[in-house]
């Protein structure tokens, strides 16, 4: 066994009202919590392993540490999975061809009850430079433009797998993330 592996993530996160926060898990991860108690839900993710609980407090609740995502493995599966998001009204923005972050992916966004930001996201390439907008005070996740601002698109080394969806992208030096 190497000991450097960690067999499964654990993230624990506060929430202001635990029903909505079970409510909205429970549709983004499609599955039911493991572990339900008073103020307290736990979800056992499989794929990937993570392991996140939440435990209303709402005086401790703190949304603007960043954000949390998932990488999928195909662009179908980041359809899929879009779709699905936006049929139980999850989905919050869309960005295909976005370079940002060192990386040229495409994604979409949700958040949860408490502001917290999830991407979704599919990588296609590295990008050779990393926007500084996820840098700023003022924003809330990398690559996360704000409201209403519209960014070119990127274009890429191959652009054969890029969809006719319309997203707003990032350029370096833009402010994007």
């Amino acid at each position: 066994m190497n000991a450097t592996i960690f067999p499964r993530m654990h993230v624990s996160l506060y929430v202001a009202d635990i029903r909505k926060t079970t409510d909205f898990y429970t549709s983004f991860f499609g599955q039911e919590p493991a572990k339900v108690k008073p103020h307290y839900a736990k979800y056992v993710l499989d794929k990937p392993s993570l392991i996140i609980s939440f435990v209303e407090n709402p005086e401790r609740v703190q949304q603007h540490f960043g954000h949390l995502g998932f990488q999928v493995e195909t662009q179908q599966e980041l359809e899929q999975r879009l779709e699905v998001a936006k049929s139980q009204g999850l989905a919050s923005k869309e960005e295909i061809g976005t370079a940002c972050c060192y990386a040229v992916q495409d994604k979409f966004w949700v958040e949860d009850p408490d502001g917290v930001q999830w991407e979704v996201y599919y990588f296609h390439e590295d990008a050779e430079f990393n926007d500084p907008h996820y840098e700023m005070a003022d924003a809330s996740a990398c690559c996360m433009p704000p409201a209403g601002e519209q960014k070119p698109k990127v274009q890429l080394t191959d652009i054969s797998f890029i969809s006719d969806v319309e997203g707003e992208s990032c350029t370096p030096g833009s402010g994007c993330c």
